[in-house]
């Protein structure tokens, strides 16, 4: 089955590169969506069917946190798992991000393995 993916990332090339390992790590991606920020990615959600959002923190506009926080409190959305994809992996931003609604958080820099893994975790599929 193949998987509707959004990321969220306001440098272009984080999101090609977090593309190209996804590929690299043998989850059946069927399409994938690229906002540079909360506010792009919440109104590219309401246009298009997603099975999990990987997001950054810290971008222009509208920031993780506050895309988190919308996210949660849409009941049209708050169903899609979001995994935060960040360079801080502080104790402190984890907790605050998973309390904010996040259902994973992985820190970058990441091998492709660690990333299927967590995006199969919140999927509910194992790789065959």
């Amino acid at each position: 089955m193949a998987f509707q993916l959004m990321i969220v990332d306001d440098s272009p090339a984080m999101r090609d590169f977090i593309s190209r390992v996804i590929s690299l790590s043998g989850l059946d991606v069927g399409g994938c969506v690229h906002a540079s920020n909360g506010e792009e990615a919440l109104a590219l959600l309401r246009a298009n069917w997603i099975d999990i959002i990987l997001t950054d923190i810290n971008m222009p506009v509208m920031n993780g946190e506050e895309f988190l926080r919308r996210v949660k409190e849409d009941e049209m959305l708050q169903s899609i798992p979001v995994l935060v994809v960040s360079t801080d992996g502080s104790e402190h931003r984890v907790q605050r991000m998973m309390e904010l609604g996040a259902k994973g958080y992985i820190q970058k820099p990441f091998s492709p393995e660690e990333l299927r893994k967590s995006m199969e975790g919140l999927l509910g599929v194992s790789h065959d």
